[in-house]
């Protein structure tokens, strides 16, 4: 994060805490705005005065996002010698089993495979956790090709109710309006309102096509647009690993 975005979610993160200490929080703002740094500092100002067990428990709907998250409570919670786990899929789960017995600060984690520890499991609790962090949460709590449903419900069912809870978000959904009953604990609702802004350059179009046909559309759409820019490059976005 340049050194500017960095005061910034700082600052940020200072003005929400001192406003409403102890609060959930709906946070909603856009994509390299600070987000995570806005939850790190003030849970390692939590964890600074009194470091035990299982502290803070984060949620994120992708692995790429998860260490993403690692990398800064790493680097923000060096000086307090943080001990932080990555759970998710792909990873051997014995080496993971033998990370959470030995009780780490901060647990990131993918929903499926965290559930799946809890479910085969009794070497760690996380009964006592302080934080419980979703980020992209309309990402988790969406009901699509990626349902997380039953793995939260294992997982919210082995946290404390007594907690603070906060969810944060690149876009308002209908689904984070319909959170309230994961945040009990007088939820304050926070938006960045900031302008959509993207460079003028920008060539930005949507492709409506048949959702059957949609991979040999993407296949020609590729050919075509190689044979006019043939040292160009291409990067495609999907949201699951299949």
């Amino acid at each position: 994060m340049p050194a500017a975005g960095f005061e910034a979610a700082h600052a940020r993160a200072a003005r929400l805490h001192s406003r409403h200490p102890g609060r959930d929080c709906l946070g909603c703002a856009k994509t390299g705005s600070g987000k995570t740094a806005a939850f790190v500092l003030p849970i390692l100002q939590k964890l600074s005065e009194d470091p035990y067990g299982i502290f803070c428990l984060v949620l994120t709907p992708t692995r790429e996002l998860a260490y993403q998250i690692a990398e800064q409570f790493r680097v923000l919670g060096k000086p307090l010698g943080l001990k932080d786990c990555i759970i998710v899929g792909g990873m051997d789960m014995v080496a993971q089993a033998l990370e959470l017995s030995r009780k780490p600060h901060v647990v990131i984690a993918t929903p499926g495979r965290l559930a799946d520890h809890l479910r085969s499991s009794n070497t760690f609790s996380i009964k006592k956790i302080c934080f419980l962090v979703m980020d992209e949460a309309d990402r988790l709590l969406e009901q699509g090709c990626t349902d997380f449903t039953v793995d939260l419900e294992a997982i919210l069912a082995a946290v404390p109710a007594r907690r603070q809870t906060l969810l944060f978000s690149a876009t308002l959904t209908d689904t984070l309006r319909e959170l309230q009953g994961l945040a009990t604990n007088q939820p304050f609702f926070w938006e960045a309102q900031a302008p959509v802004c993207t460079v003028e350059q920008l060539d930005q179009r949507y492709l409506l096509v048949p959702e059957k046909v949609k991979d040999a559309y993407l296949v020609h759409l590729i050919q075509n647009f190689q044979d006019d820019h043939e040292d160009w490059s291409i990067i495609i976005f999907t949201n699951t690993c299949k």
